[in-house]
């Protein structure tokens, strides 16, 4: 039955064309619920050393993954519909990768990475294939620090368990590199389908380059985008159902919220530049909806004038804040970047600040509550306090800046309010935050 839900959402992507809020999700398999987890390294070959493995954290962030800025750069064989490529790096175990049928050997995916890499340890879903025998079984693993179709070093050879998801494997040598080519060589028996759910990479990453400014017009998935980059924050449109959208950047990752229909519809999304600036890759959900990925949002950079659509004129990120503030009260902002648990604010994000100093000093009879939220990886008494502080770190900069203090009060929430999901990076980015009050 999957496959006739399958073949008949490809019918209707088709027939709907690109309207964004109709766009189909991948469907979630529909196979038996295992929530069994792997004994670390369950499986593994004898370059596999799973004795060493530290325990699995589900907050450590993958390196290998999308929302860390890793982009598919060589595909295998994809069974579509649902079932791309693209879901190894999506950090979501129900969906995947399959293959056409009767392709279920020697596939082979190269991912790059956004900086330069050392990775130390690998792990596999495979618990939510759709049946049995698809899992993929033997997979090499090799990094190459040369290009995307040379000078691969093999890291780890390993043999995955049939359905057991964060099957841990530490790597047989720490190679640096920008590449990653796994090759699935076969299956546990199926003649069909080979499927694997997710990838995942961990280890240290070795460069931090700077990135171009993103101002400029894409012609994407849903028509023409127009972004305006401000420091490390970004607004701009798209041209389809009165979009809109704000966020910010790190390095060349842009996590945005998009609202339609003058707001009714929002959710967030995930964005990465290719490393000449020429494309970008995304993947968008609805807001409330973060587990089930709605589609992709992808395009190649047209020109580098930004220029605007008809519900939206080039507005920066200062007119933004202040209409937010003078529309809703409130404006969430994502460019104001932290060190990690720190409230340190990154140099890189000083440009929005000083946005706001200008806000400030336009309306000087408006006061403000700098409002500091995180996600709920660590304790609740942790996240309490970094909240307060990365909020009083804000603060101290508008004062700083020239801003009268009697006019700015800051306030941490913790991971007391999220805006999503917190069992999934995309959503966990979302939470980690700083909004702005008027009182």
């Amino acid at each position: 039955m999957k496959r006739i839900a399958l073949m008949l959402m490809l019918s209707l992507t088709f027939f709907w064309g690109c309207k964004k809020e109709e766009a189909a999700a991948p469907s979630p398999p529909q196979q038996q619920q295992q929530t069994a987890t792997a004994a670390p390294g369950g499986g593994a070959t004898s370059e596999a050393t799973p004795a060493t493995l530290p325990p699995s954290s589900s907050t450590e962030p993958s390196l290998v993954s999308f929302s860390a800025g890793a982009l598919i750069v060589q595909k295998p064989q994809e069974y579509g519909g649902g079932w791309e490529a693209i879901n190894l790096l999506d950090e979501n175990p129900s969906t995947g990768w399959e293959t056409p049928k009767g392709v279920t050997g020697n596939q082979v995916t190269v991912i790059e990475l956004p900086e330069r890499t050392i990775l130390k340890r690998l792990e596999f879903d495979t618990a939510q294939v759709e049946e049995d025998q698809r899992a993929a079984k033997d997979v090499d693993v090799e990094v190459s620090d040369s290009g995307p179709s040379s000078g691969f070093l093999k890291i780890a050879s390993v043999s995955l368990q049939e359905r057991a998801d964060r099957q841990q494997f530490a790597v047989s040598a720490e190679v640096p590199g920008r590449w990653v080519r796994l090759t699935a060589k076969n299956n546990h028996g199926s003649p069909d389908y080979t499927e694997i759910m997710d990838f995942r990479g961990y280890g240290v990453q070795l460069t931090h380059t700077p990135f171009p400014d993103v101002s400029g017009t894409y012609e994407t998935s849903y028509n023409k985008m127009h972004l305006l980059q401000q420091g490390t924050s970004v607004t701009g449109c798209y041209e389809y159902n009165g979009g809109l959208l704000t966020g910010g950047l790190e390095g060349r990752i842009m996590k945005i919220t998009w609202t339609e229909d003058e707001g009714r519809k929002r959710g967030p999304a995930v964005m990465v530049f290719s490393a000449d600036g020429r494309s970008l890759f995304g993947l968008w959900w609805h807001e409330g909806s973060e587990k089930s990925q709605a589609g992709h949002w992808d395009g190649p950079k047209v020109s580098a004038t930004v220029g605007s659509c008809p519900h939206w004129k080039g507005v920066g990120t200062e007119q933004q804040i202040a209409e937010d503030l003078e529309k809703l009260g409130r404006s969430r902002v994502y460019g104001i970047n932290f060190d990690t648990d720190s409230d340190r604010i990154k140099e890189e994000s000083k440009p929005t600040l000083d946005k706001i100093v200008a806000l400030l000093k336009a309306e000087p009879g408006w006061k403000l509550t700098i409002e500091g939220h995180t996600d709920s990886t660590a304790s609740a008494e942790y996240n309490q306090r970094l909240s307060e502080r990365r909020a009083a770190a804000v603060s101290s900069y508008l004062a700083a800046a020239g801003i009268d203090g009697s006019r700015l009060s800051s306030v941490g929430y913790g991971a007391t309010r999220p805006v999503a999901t917190n069992d999934t990076p995309l959503g966990r980015a979302q939470n980690r935050r700083v909004e702005l009050a008027k009182n």
